[in-house]
């Protein structure tokens, strides 16, 4: 039997020992950690971790794993909220939410920078996953859930995010050709009434590119009287022009119904920041659960490209 055959009531299958990161696996005080962003280099998976410390704010540190499972956190924050002018206004409320994203030999990582104004999206650069050099705030501001595409399209640089407007936050596509200077922007996709991800959506792995085009797994919101519910879903976008979607699924992949997704800090989350693809087709998806810890939930490749095509039961043409 196929371990990650769909059953039950959700596609993703979670790890048994969730969650793997929690506040008593940090070496120092904090409040809590969530929403780790992966990668997977020379067999070593490494897991960029926001954690919100006792002052209220938030930063980064590094956990590592030899088998994408069992993470030990490094003694120290690999990134805080910079004291130098000009992040030092950018940053003063802190820094959230990092996805990380390989081009080359460079390791990017796309974060939240959090200021008086507003909250931006913001660019860094690592080879180490210890020294982070900052690139530029790469948003106007009220935008979040910037992602970066792992190559390059049609000779420019290009990344998914969610500006704020008109009381809605849409996903766009912009592109730039030296990572600093963005436009281009178009429309991809937006909540869809009636539907799980019907209040707010944000883009929250990578993209990864599929036989059939752009594989994105995003966040979707669905407001309740008893507050909002976020869970994790698929779309599929045209390899060529990554603004056309190709293919969405119609109900979630993961909802919040274990005790660790349903209560925390912020009940009822499952919010994705990254998956490890590896060489047998199995997927790991890494995602915070109620903004108070770290879990692992695994599928395969095929599942995720599958659920993107599927109406009713029966895949589209």
């Amino acid at each position: 039997m196929n371990p990650y055959t769909r059953h039950g009531t959700d596609r993703l299958v979670r790890w048994s020992r969730n969650p793997i990161l929690t506040l008593e696996d940090i070496p120092y005080r904090c409040n809590a950690v969530f929403n780790g962003t992966p990668v997977k280099v020379d067999g070593t998976y490494y897991l960029i971790i926001r954690i919100e410390g006792q002052q209220g704010y938030s930063f980064f540190a590094v956990a590592r794993s030899g088998d994408g499972l069992h993470f030990e956190v490094e003694p120290y924050p690999c990134m805080v909220p910079s004291k130098e002018e000009p992040w030092k206004a950018w940053e003063e409320n802190g820094i959230e939410d990092p996805r990380l994203t390989k081009i080359g030999d460079k390791y990017y990582v796309m974060y939240t920078a959090v200021s008086g104004h507003g909250h931006y999206i913001a660019l860094a650069e690592t080879e180490d996953f210890h020294n982070y050099k900052r690139i530029a705030i790469v948003s106007e501001p009220a935008n979040k859930d910037g992602v970066l595409f792992p190559e390059k399209i049609n000779g420019l640089y290009a990344r998914l995010d969610r500006p704020y407007g008109h009381g809605i936050g849409c996903v766009w596509i912009s592109y730039s050709p030296d990572l600093v200077h963005w436009g281009k922007s178009e429309f991809v996709f937006a909540p869809r009434p009636r539907y799980w991800d019907q209040f707010r959506i944000g883009a929250s792995a990578p993209p990864i590119l599929t036989d059939r085009g752009w594989l994105e797994i995003y966040h979707g919101v669905k407001m309740t009287s008893a507050g909002p519910i976020y869970r994790i879903g698929t779309i599929m976008l045209d390899r060529d022009n990554p603004a056309k979607v190709v293919g969405q699924c119609l109900e979630p992949l993961l909802s919040p119904r274990r005790n660790y997704e349903r209560i925390g800090d912020v009940g009822n989350v499952c919010f994705a920041c990254g998956a490890i693809v590896e060489d047998d087709g199995e997927v790991k998806i890494y995602y915070g659960a109620a903004d108070t810890s770290i879990c692992v939930a695994m599928t395969t490749m095929d599942e995720l490209i599958d659920s993107c095509f599927e109406t009713d039961g029966e895949e589209l043409v």
